[in-house]
């Protein structure tokens, strides 16, 4: 599941427990937007991984100085979209780097 209840009953988004790392904030984007936002020509990809087994994949784009998205494929094949703090997403790659179950794509 993609969000978690907090106190008040609001939901905030999370990655899928696959991923090696959480960040917070977060944000989910639908479909579309995250397909219209990395496909722009600002987007630059920083770094596409992939699940060991190859059932998912995550992908990482700079779309402005400060905000990253990321695509994160699922095993059925869908595409879940999220908007982070370029900053954050520093501070936990090298996590996914020395993940052993994740592999950066040549």
């Amino acid at each position: 599941m993609a969000t978690r209840s907090t106190p008040d009953g609001a939901s905030t988004p999370e990655l899928p427990s696959v991923v090696p790392f959480d960040l917070s904030p977060l944000t989910r984007l639908s479909c579309q937007l995250g397909e219209r936002v990395v496909t722009d020509d600002e987007a630059t990809r920083r770094g596409e991984f992939e699940y060991v087994d190859g059932s998912w994949s995550l992908s990482v784009f700079d779309v402005t100085d400060y905000t990253v998205v990321l695509c994160v494929r699922t095993p059925v094949g869908f595409r879940r979209f999220y908007g982070a703090i370029q900053a954050d997403i520093e501070a936990v790659e090298p996590t996914l780097e020395a993940a052993e179950d994740w592999q950066r794509r040549k």
